[in-house]
């Protein structure tokens, strides 16, 4: 008996190992080979090894990886010689492929046909469960040229639209039935666009408003790129049955999901270790059920102008929020330059430096000499002209030239003095303006920064979203959750998606509040390049040291005291008040005794008469008459009385020098109630910065935990989204921290006066040199 029981373990022991000794070499027959396969294959390769395990030993020898490119007889010797060579299993891809396979009614290798063409074009009996043929099964996709085509109407209303289709592919498949079924049925017509180039298809883009890439596959990803751009320049909405990676690369949509690949190589591998460990080929399952996606890229479906529809949000994912189509990014430094050379506001408030300057070359000009010219033509009653001895002929026409010249008046001095002042006011309200408009740029700059992040981070939250749907399908598939955890993701994806949308649509209003500060054209596309305070210019410019001296409290509020002072030295609205001031002091001066100096002035005038005619125009003998005569005088007067107006003016003006007085004093209040205030901010953001940080990795943690426990159903729903949520609010305090400190920093500039970011390193370094003066004059 127990000899018996040696030999059967025994035998069993001999039988285990030669079914883990086993070895399964694989051929594959593939219609086109280029860059972007060798990857797949590698993928699909380690797929299968990986699924099989110990049950079997796979390889895939290189002389069985046998391409056809696209010929039939090529693909009949190919899948010949794998035939009658040392292969074990044939996996066949390709639609060239599947024209040689599939017709044939018995198999002498184990053969598994897989992504042959789509659904609509199929040979293969779809209603069967398994092929029921020996040695043989193929895979089926849910994937469908219909389905595509309606979403595809759907987003476009397209009337004619362009298909595109490998060329090889047209002389081989019944596609021009198929095609002219379906899009009738649609109300459309459609272009059959064959090619073997990507001339073949930019050539032949006229007459179409939507182009549709049926094919394509194997065409490298450079070549994608240069399609997408040029149904971009062309405004053409373009759908793609290549999957999601072209949609990033710039075409506008496909309704592909992004693990549908994923998906096909893990049902091959299954496919091929249950016929190593013993299944037939004839009786497993054909049909793969891809759960379809729509994915649009939001860039391109906006610049083409194709409407997103609020009816799609729920089953739709975004990419492109990075605004690629942009003609011109910004930097913070740029976008400075252009909106002080460009921007409106600060035009008109140069013209008011010129109308300033006006003013004051008109008060100058009291004192340059006045030429005048007149002429006469006089008629006198002939009477009265006889009698005048000559003196006042009947006709007579005569002309004079008059100069005055001031030579001094109080009045006139106190106008140019104070119309320099007012001038020098009014360039100070000017750089009043600059530096505004310096932080309204910045300000502007930082906004779209962080509307940009937060459209980022809304995207990847509807990623994570869909993840987590996926885990709640697997564990209601697993019976370990109930079905209202998927539709509370499935709420939760549409509700993700719509804040996604909006996120979006904020950062372009963004980018509108920055085009119109730098007058760009409202529909400039532009973008703006991320910043952070210790990195680029804000690292040449020593912010990092700004921050530690905020952050040393011994330091903070001896540095407040000197910024307000040295604020109180640069502000310009200060400089402007002094300068309103000294032209009040000057016009007190003018109306009190400025009011009796004399006003002194030049004449001259000569006078000639042209001509004499009529009655009294001959004068009596003896009688000379003198045609030219000159005269010059000068002028000296002293105002005594004027109305009282002198005095009234003077209290007037004392009125406003202390109305202006009173402004300064408010001013320079206003200047360090803001310094403290934006510095207790920038204390406020150093702190968010740094717990922003910690709370942004612990809710990451926290969230990948969450996720494993609820995939094995030790948490529920709810603490998964509270995970997801704390995690999505703790990026958007991350990301906005670094800019609204930034923000902040430039604030306390403008309540300044001075930028750093905008002068030398050796002002910076005198500015630097300054404060540790004063730090010694307080110690």
């Amino acid at each position: 008996m127990k000899q018996r029981l040696f030999f059967v373990m025994l035998l069993l022991s001999l039988v285990t190992f030669a079914q883990t000794d086993q070895t399964y070499r694989i051929g594959i027959l593939i219609d086109q080979m280029n860059p972007e396969m060798s990857p797949l294959l590698e993928q699909l390769k380690s797929e299968v090894v990986a699924v099989v395990g110990e049950d079997a030993k796979i390889q895939f020898p290189e002389e069985n990886i046998l391409v056809n490119g696209f010929d039939v007889a090529k693909a009949k010797q190919n899948y010949d010689q794998l035939l009658n060579n040392n292969t074990d299993i044939i996996l066949a891809f390709g639609v060239v492929n599947n024209q040689i396979i599939s017709p044939l009614e018995a198999h002498q290798k184990p053969t598994i046909l897989f992504g042959a063409v789509n659904r609509d074009l199929h040979n293969l009996d779809l209603t069967n469960a398994t092929s029921g043929i020996e040695n043989f099964t193929y895979l089926v996709e849910s994937e469908s040229y219909e389905e595509d085509f309606k979403k595809f109407k759907d987003l476009t209303n397209f009337e004619n639209v362009g298909i595109v289709i490998d060329a090889p592919i047209v002389e081989i498949l019944p596609l021009k039935e198929t095609f002219d079924r379906e899009i009738t049925a649609l109300g459309a017509t459609y272009k059959l666009i064959p090619f073997t180039t990507v001339q073949d298809i930019t050539s032949n883009l006229e007459g179409i408003d939507a182009v549709y890439m049926a094919g394509g596959f194997f065409l490298s990803r450079e070549e994608k790129k240069q399609l997408a751009d040029t149904f971009l320049q062309a405004k053409l909405p373009s759908f793609t049955v290549n999957g999601t990676e072209d949609v990033r690369d710039g075409f506008m949509a496909t309704y592909q999901s992004d693990d549908n690949l994923d998906q096909f190589f893990r049902r091959i591998a299954l496919t091929i270790e249950a016929y190593v460990t013993g299944t037939p080929l004839s009786e497993l399952p054909v049909y793969i059920d891809y759960t379809p996606r729509l994915t649009i890229n939001y860039n391109t479906a906006e610049t083409i102008g194709v409407p997103i529809k609020y009816s799609l949000i729920g089953q739709t994912d975004f990419v492109g929020v990075k605004n690629v189509i942009s003609e011109k990014d910004y930097d913070l430094l740029t976008a400075i330059d252009d909106a002080l050379e460009n921007n409106l506001s600060l035009g008109s408030n140069q013209k008011d430096v010129e109308l300033a300057q006006q003013d004051v070359r008109s008060a100058n000009s009291n004192y340059l000499p006045s030429l005048t010219a007149a002429g006469t033509a006089t008629y006198v009653d002939p009477d009265a002209a006889e009698v005048s001895a000559g003196q006042n002929p009947e006709f007579s026409t005569g002309g004079n030239i008059t100069l005055s010249q001031t030579l001094f008046s109080e009045a006139a001095n106190a106008n140019i003095s104070i119309q320099k002042s007012l001038q020098k006011a009014q360039e100070a309200n000017f750089n009043a303006a600059e530096l505004d408009l310096i932080f309204d740029v910045s300000n502007a700059y930082f906004n779209a920064l962080i509307l940009k992040v937060n459209a980022q981070i809304q995207s990847r939250n509807v990623t994570l979203t869909k993840r987590n749907l996926e885990i709640a399908e697997q564990n209601f598939e697993a019976g370990q959750s109930g079905k209202s955890d998927m539709l509370r993701f499935r709420s939760e994806m549409a509700q993700n998606t719509q804040s996604m949308v909006e996120a979006v649509n904020q950062l372009e209003q963004g980018f509108l509040v920055l085009n119109q500060i730098l007058n760009n054209p409202v529909d400039l596309e532009i973008d703006v390049e991320d910043v952070q305070f210790n990195e680029g210019i804000f690292e040449r410019y020593n912010y990092e040291e700004f921050f530690d001296l905020l952050d040393n409290p011994t330091l903070r509020e001896p540095f407040i005291d000197f910024l307000i002072e040295e604020a109180y030295k640069n502000a310009p609205e200060l400089k402007s008040l002094d300068f309103n001031l000294l032209a009040t002091e000057r016009n007190i001066r003018l109306n009190g005794y400025g009011r009796f100096l004399p006003t002194l002035a030049l004449q001259g005038q000569y006078n000639s008469t042209f001509s004499r005619s009529g009655a009294g125009s001959t004068p009596p003998p003896g009688v000379s008459l003198i045609d030219n005569t000159y005269n010059a005088g000068l002028n000296l007067s002293i105002p005594i009385v004027n109305q009282n107006l002198s005095n009234i003016n003077r209290q007037t003006a004392i009125i406003q020098k202390e109305q202006l007085e009173i402004n300064k004093n408010n001013v320079e209040l206003g200047i360090a109630v803001n310094i403290r205030t934006a510095i207790l901010n920038l204390v406020n953001q150093i702190s968010n910065i740094q717990l922003s940080q910690i709370s942004e990795e612990t809710a990451e943690e926290a969230l990948e935990l969450t996720q494993a426990s609820y995939s094995s159903g030790a948490v529920n729903i709810v603490q998964l989204l509270d995970a997801q949520n704390n995690f999505l609010n703790a990026q958007l305090a991350r990301a906005n921290a670094t800019y609204n400190y930034l923000i902040n920093s430039l604030q306390v500039e403008r309540f300044l006066g001075y930028y750093f970011l905008l002068n030398s390193e050796e002002k910076n370094n005198e500015f630097r040199q300054r404060f540790f003066e004063y730090l010694n004059t307080r110690n």
